[in-house]
Parts: C-alpha cells; sequence; structure tokens
C-alpha cells in the first residue's frame, strides 16, 4: 500500500510537467519525491536506487515513456515497480501498446489531486494483489 515513505520517480523531459506532479504529490503527504529529466536519466536513477512508483510522462523527445517503460520491464529489479504513464492525449492504440508492455495505469492530462489520488490508489491495490 501506498505510504508517506512510498518514493516516487516523476519521469519528464519538460520540468513545468514536474512541478505540476510534484506539489500534488508532496500537498497529498508523500516526503519522497525524485525528479528525472528524460527517459536516460530516469534509467540511471532507476539503477542505482529504489523507487516504488513511477510516473511517466509519454510524449518526451529524447526517449519516449514507452520505450523508457519497455526499458523498464526488461530489468529484473525493475520489472514490478508500478509505473503510471501520464499524456494530454492518449489514442487507443497507445491504451494497448501501454498495457501489453506492462503499464499500470494511464493518466490524461489535466488532472486533479484527487483522480491522480484515485489512480494511484487502484494501482497500488492491483499490484498488492498481483504479488500476493
Amino acid at each position: 500500500m501506498l505510504s508517506i515513505h512510498t518514493k516516487f520517480l516523476i519521469v519528464d523531459d519538460i520540468a513545468n510537467k514536474q512541478i505540476q506532479i510534484k506539489p500534488i504529490l508532496k500537498d497529498m503527504g508523500f516526503l519522497n519525491v525524485d525528479e528525472a529529466n528524460g527517459g536516460q536519466i530516469a534509467l540511471q536513477k532507476l539503477l542505482s536506487d529504489d523507487f516504488d512508483f513511477i510516473i511517466s510522462s509519454w510524449y518526451m523527445s529524447a526517449m519516449d515513456g514507452l520505450t523508457v517503460l519497455r526499458k523498464i520491464r526488461a530489468v529484473e529489479k525493475l520489472n514490478k515497480v508500478p509505473v503510471l504513464m501520464v499524456a494530454a492525449e492518449i489514442k487507443k492504440k497507445d491504451i494497448l501498446d501501454a498495457v501489453q508492455a506492462g503499464a499500470d495505469g494511464i493518466l490524461t492530462r489535466p488532472f486533479t489531486a484527487t483522480v491522480l489520488s484515485e489512480k494511484l490508489g487502484l494501482i497500488a491495490r492491483n499490484h498488492i494483489n498481483q504479488v500476493s
């Protein structure tokens, strides 16, 4: 389950989108929120540290979120970490691709703190059920 100690990594290559999510998580009471400016930096951080939850933008320039997700799922240490994909616009094919690649949830921007909280809670509950 999620707790104030849940360690999040927010992955995006546009800083203002990171800023949008980080304060929401902080307002929700989460104390450990880190950021990665792009997919390559995210992968480096994920391999060198332990995170409980990843929130990744879908559309990034150097490495898109789907590629980041596939790389995360290919690493044994990371393949069980919940990943929430976030995008301004998502097509049906994108949803299918994300699910097949191992995304735990998809959220469209803009969203409210309530919607984010509900989505995180749902993913956490589903994750616990899969592990049990």
